[in-house]
């Protein structure tokens, strides 16, 4: 290619002295035309955003003028392979903390035809609530075509979009078309006519820390020559041992960072490298074809030789009849101490006897093992030109994304040299981010009993990878690393213990002799209680070994938290152990109390809830106005079940007179102003309740669940209350995600200065 090799500053004088890049588009150099369509549409932007309730006008809302504000952020880089789709996920996930609408919009996509896997990524998060079609701007065939009428395309198809939203996360373009210098032109230009603040992206692969700098520089440099704002720079992809050096150099005006990189994000699956190489599955378990491949060994040399070259996810290429090798690699990835394989590709179209292969079926292994008609030169070629991408279905690598953002960009910085004001308003969204934050700053010890349960084990690896908290699992620990390698989880961080044996196990069959003697335990029935996984991580809890635990993903309710009944016990003045649900809804978080343990609780008792419930919404930021729901308001009715819940409310005002609490109170009255103003105009908590504590256990189940199911809300909990250390009990149904929040929650319990309930 004739031209430039080296990025510069885009000025009319320098693109004059290099010859043109082949299809160079012509919205490099502005004509006459071009630069009055741009000015329309500047003007065009700038009535729109000072129209009242645009962007940035004035909204009128009950008689009060409240000024709104749009913002945005251009993503873009100098060059290709930067690995900026991560970054912007990272800042997407960011910015739902912040604000409740949270755009993307990619300007240039490379067809229509074939749909942009950034774009789908970050549309597949929780906090972006947008069509794929609606957010892509053109393709590169129309910039070529026209690129002025393509620019005015894309401001028209932006500003669609960021009218429906708070900010707007721009994705610029992927460097697969147009030549480095060119490219980073039109990403400018486009920056600039969006008036979007640029969040720069450099590669740090394989430079010096001073090569990153200058790199910056330069396109730094660029970025303004076309009118384009930087507002921070992110190196991506350092040598791991050289991302503190990187840092320091770009250490300057701008907010700047450096992420090491991260192998994994760009290992293809197991399953993407039998396609590279034409092949079919063998043997082993289809589902395990998920599972990402972090090493490429080609097996030609003797077993013995080949066993001490292989490392953990690596797949081996070995030629089909070599016997010798498949049945080596089949029995090292089952024993202990050699590392786990993602699989085994067989070539020249080969495959095992029928005798081998029942040998390796018998075996009863589950690694996936491919056959292909490519030879050993063109089958490792493949394998090693098969790149794996961070898309929406590849869970993993989207939390080891945000994970790898977390820890070293400081995302508060950021949104703060952006100028973007906090709402309000509290999403599900942002309330999950919140516990994940809050657990995070004081990190906690919890034990997941149920450790041979695939969710439990992908969710502390989430966990982990977050640094949420630190985790003991329970099981056998063999099993739990055999299962864990196969579903490719990096659970290394984690403890692992087997509650039938070992010291602890006599330990705390010891203590829960003691504990119960009063009951006539000995210490054979002990050791047969506390094997139980439950019991023994109540026992961890007790003894201050772990700071909460949470179950019941596998285990009954009652399972669960029985053992907690007898060993932790409630809090001083405290009488039951109830629960709430953190209701989620659109805007704002609401705690109903007890909707998962007490069937009919006595005056007392709902007493006993109301004031838990208060402070466990106080704990998550909740301020507790507690609503005592009953199917009449006020003195308006009588019978036993008002006059139950009167009585509770007499309870609560005498035990807490700080406690603002009304009861009894429809649901109505207690959440829609209006009609609190004709029930019960002169209260408090009317129209207003935050903490609603239902009667029974009939009526608040029965609630919560046509409140999630018909509104739409995030139900997280159940959230047990009342008990001197936490422990939470998890629906069989339970996804990954519910149990992540659960150990948030549980942490942040153990991290109170008094105990939870009280």
């Amino acid at each position: 290619m004739k031209g430039c090799v080296q990025p510069h500053t885009a000025s009319r004088t320098s693109w004059d002295l290099c010859p043109p890049f082949p299809r160079q588009p012509p919205c490099l150099v502005e004509s006459e035309p071009a630069q009055r369509r741009v000015r329309t549409a500047d003007r065009r932007r700038r009535s729109r955003r000072s129209a009242p309730g645009g962007p940035e006008g004035v909204a009128r809302t009950g008689g009060e003028l409240v000024t709104t504000s749009a913002r945005n952020i251009y993503i873009t880089s100098a060059e290709g392979a930067t690995g900026k789709s991560t970054l912007a996920l990272g800042v997407v996930d960011l910015l739902t903390r912040r604000v409740q609408r949270v755009g993307v919009f990619r300007p240039v996509a490379r067809s229509t035809e074939t749909r942009d896997h950034v774009l789908e990524l970050l549309l597949a998060h929780d906090g972006v609530d947008l069509s794929y079609e609606e957010c892509v701007g053109v393709t590169y065939d129309e910039l070529h075509a026209d690129a002025e009428a393509a620019l005015s395309t894309i401001v028209s198809r932006y500003h669609a979009v960021e009218a429906k939203c708070d900010v707007v996360v721009i994705v610029g373009t992927d460097y697969t078309d147009v030549a480095g210098p060119t490219e980073l032109g039109v990403n400018a230009r486009i920056a600039a006519n969006l008036g979007a603040p640029v969040l720069l992206v450099v590669s740090g692969a394989r430079r010096t820390p001073e090569a990153v700098r200058q790199s910056a520089d330069v396109a730094i440099a660029e970025l303004a020559a076309h009118h384009a704002h930087a507002i921070s720079v992110v190196a991506n992809r350092c040598a791991p041992e050289q991302t503190a050096a990187v840092a320091a150099a770009l250490d300057g005006p701008l907010p700047s960072w450096a992420v090491p990189e991260e192998p994994f994000l760009s290992a293809p699956t197991m399953g993407q490298l039998a396609d590279a190489v034409g092949g079919r599955l063998l043997l082993g378990d289809p589902a395990l074809l998920g599972r990402e491949v972090l090493d490429v060994q080609v097996g030609a040399m003797g077993v013995e030789h080949l066993l001490g070259r292989i490392k953990e996810g690596s797949v081996v290429i070995a030629p089909g009849d070599r016997s010798d090798i498949l049945l080596g690699l089949v029995m090292a990835n089952s024993a202990a101490g050699f590392p786990s394989l993602s699989g085994i590709i067989l070539n020249g179209g080969f495959t095992p006897p029928e005798t081998i292969a029942r040998l390796v079926e018998g075996l009863d292994q589950r690694l996936p093992i491919v056959a292909t008609d490519l030879g050993t030169f063109r089958s490792a070629s493949a394998a090693y030109e098969t790149r794996g991408m961070v898309t929406k279905d590849a869970e993993l690598k989207v939390a080891a994304a945000l994970a790898l953002f977390e820890q070293y960009v400081a995302g508060d910085a950021l949104l703060d040299h952006l100028q973007l004001s906090r709402t309000d308003v509290v999403t599900p969204l942002m309330f999950e981010y919140e516990l994940l934050d809050r657990a995070r700053n004081d990190r906690k010890h919890i034990v997941l009993p149920e450790g041979n349960d695939d969710r439990i084990l992908r969710a502390a690896a989430q966990l982990l990878q977050r640094q949420v908290a630190e985790l003991t699992i329970l099981g056998t620990p063999r099993d739990i690393q055999a299962r864990a390698a196969e579903l490719g989880l990096d659970l290394s961080e984690a403890h692992l213990v087997d509650p039938s044996e070992g010291e602890l196990f006599e330990r705390f069959a010891l203590e829960y002799t003691e504990l119960r003697k009063h009951k006539g335990m000995t210490v054979d029935r002990a050791r047969e209680i506390v094997r139980s996984v439950s019991y023994f991580g109540t026992m961890m809890v007790q003894l201050g070994l772990a700071d909460g635990m949470v179950s019941g993903a596998a285990h009954t309710t009652a399972h669960t938290i029985k053992p907690s009944f007898e060993i932790i016990k409630t809090v001083p003045d405290v009488s039951v152990v109830s629960s709430v649900f953190l209701m989620c809804l659109e805007d704002r978080v609401l705690v109903y109390g007890d909707c998962a343990v007490n069937p009919d609780p006595t005056a007392e008792q709902l007493a006993d809830i109301a004031i838990s419930s208060a402070a466990t919404a106080a704990q998550f930021g909740v301020e507790p106005r507690i609503a005592m729901l009953s199917y009449s308001t006020g003195s308006s009715g009588s019978g036993a079940d008002v006059d139950k819940v009167r009585r509770a409310t007499e309870i609560v005002r005498e035990r807490r007179p700080d406690l603002s609490v009304e009861g009894p109170i429809q649901y109505d009255a207690a959440v829609d102003a209006s009609v609190a103003q004709t029930k019960l105009p002169d209260s408090a908590v009317a129209g207003r309740a935050t903490v609603f504590i239902f009667p029974d256990l009939n009526t608040g189940n029965n609630t919560y669940k046509a409140v999630q199911r018909s509104a739409g809300a995030v139900a997280v909990g159940p959230v047990l209350q009342g008990l001197r250390k936490p422990v939470n009990d998890l629906s069989r149904g339970a996804l990954v995600q519910d149990i992540v929040n659960t150990v948030a929650i549980t942490a942040i319990q153990a991290q109170g200065d008094a105990p939870t309930g009280a």
